[in-house]
């Protein structure tokens, strides 16, 4: 299969997500779940606009597209707040179709034109990504959502190892290669490059993510209410929202996701929490959260070989049987249920599940060079805000655009995301 072949097709399936998260009456699709969201019905527009800016428009949003100007303008993400676009003058559910299907149409015939190996493959790659990426919030979205559920439970998952919750594994002192190249990861987004070598400390890290079932013990020792355990701004933030427990839980062993009431399983890694609460219960723990370089050695780094690892298991493509990605299963497969997915380190489920906080703010790697988007990443570096790093991915990922190098961000108060936890020690603890 040629390179674009390959893009088409990662078009397709990005595409085929998407219709089916929109595959709603038009009423729902242009709700507005929860202020932190947009209307699906929103989302659905921008991915077509963007589509067509960065692929049939050459990047210039001045140059005339398919939509009026004022309408153009409606997608653009930086001009209006989530919260709201629910009072734009939207395009209609059929009518965002019909744009996204027109859009898709002379993409993939701009595709075709293109010779294997032209530049512009990288910003189609780009494109899937970022519809990818969109397709998560979506999913966010409809997590949120109120009333009577839309999506079933979701494809069933393996069993967990119970007796690996709680352990941790040994990362020695000594240097290794964070980010990636053009080279190795051709379809690397811009803060994820260039490489560079950095020498890190020997710590410990989870081998897998905190459970359900651990946070429990948290919550029932007091620690969402004893200020010792909280920085300034964690408890701040706690008393200001009125934080007791993880997003959706109702303090009687049950939860609601995605409109289904069920019980809350022990053994699943937690997630929806903040920053703030992961570094609280870091500190209740007697850990702290990793450092994103920390994490991404601890993911990547083979020290038999000494070079990076594609995958944490190796060169393979993620499948069902080493990580839980793709959004089948709407939610995070049990603790010890990839073991074939571990890194050369013994670190498990490092990929997929839940997006793990880290302390570090985002900032670009040293040699940093933006990419045609300019604004994907530059506006959010350490200095334009309080932004924290997660790594990782969800169960929501398409296994398509996860590396270990991918790097996301969030304000540390925010938790509708698929937030999680991992911790750390230093290796003397």
């Amino acid at each position: 299969m040629t390179t674009p072949e390959m893009l088409a097709a990662g078009l397709t399936a990005a595409r085929n997500r998407t219709l089916r998260l929109v595959d709603f009456d038009d009423g729902e699709v242009r709700r507005q779940y929860d202020p932190l969201m947009s209307p699906l019905v929103w989302d659905l527009a921008h991915i077509a606009q963007q589509e067509e800016l960065w692929l049939l428009r050459g990047g210039d949003p001045n140059r005339p597209g398919l939509l009026a100007p004022e309408v153009d303008r409606l997608y653009d993400a930086f001009e209006y707040s989530r919260a709201s676009r629910v009072d734009l003058p939207l395009l209609s559910p059929v009518e965002a179709r019909a744009y996204c299907a027109t859009v898709r149409g002379k993409a993939l015939d701009a595709l075709e034109a293109l010779p294997d190996g032209h530049p512009d493959e990288f910003t189609f790659a780009m494109v899937v990504s970022h519809e990818n990426q969109h397709d998560e919030t979506m999913l966010q979205a409809l997590s949120l959502r109120p009333g009577a559920p839309l999506l079933d439970r979701g494809a069933a998952l393996p069993a967990g190892r119970p007796d690996v919750i709680g352990t941790s594994v040994l990362v020695p002192a000594g240097e290794f290669v964070l980010g990636v190249d053009a080279a190795t990861e051709p379809y690397s987004l811009d803060n994820e490059r260039p490489a560079h070598v950095v020498d890190i400390p020997a710590f410990r890290i989870g081998r897998v993510p905190v459970t359900n079932g651990e946070w429990q013990q948290f919550i029932d020792d007091g620690g969402y209410h004893r200020r010792r355990w909280w920085s300034d701004a964690g408890w701040a933030h706690r008393r200001q929202a009125g934080l007791t427990a993880p997003l959706a839980w109702h303090g009687d062993g049950t939860r609601t996701r995605f409109g289904h009431l069920e019980d809350i399983p022990a053994q699943e890694p937690v997630q929806h929490v903040t920053y703030f609460e992961a570094q609280a219960y870091a500190a209740w723990a007697g850990a702290r959260l990793p450092t994103e370089a920390e994490w991404e050695k601890a993911c990547a780094w083979d020290p038999r070989t000494g070079s990076r690892r594609r995958y944490p298991w190796g060169a393979g493509q993620p499948t069902a049987e080493l990580a839980n990605l793709g959004g089948q299963a709407l939610r995070p497969a049990p603790a010890g249920a990839y073991p074939g997915g571990a890194s050369a380190y013994g670190a498990e489920q490092m990929l997929g599940d839940v997006w793990e906080w880290t302390t570090s703010t985002l900032r670009p790697w040293p040699g940093f060079t933006p990419m045609i988007y300019e604004r994907y990443s530059t506006p959010f570096f350490d200095g334009a805000g309080d932004y924290r790093v997660l790594r990782g991915g969800s169960w929501a990922v398409a296994p398509g655009i996860l590396r270990p190098s991918f790097r996301n961000w969030d304000h540390p108060i925010r938790r509708q995301i698929f937030s999680g936890v991992r911790l750390a020690w230093d290796a003397d603890v």
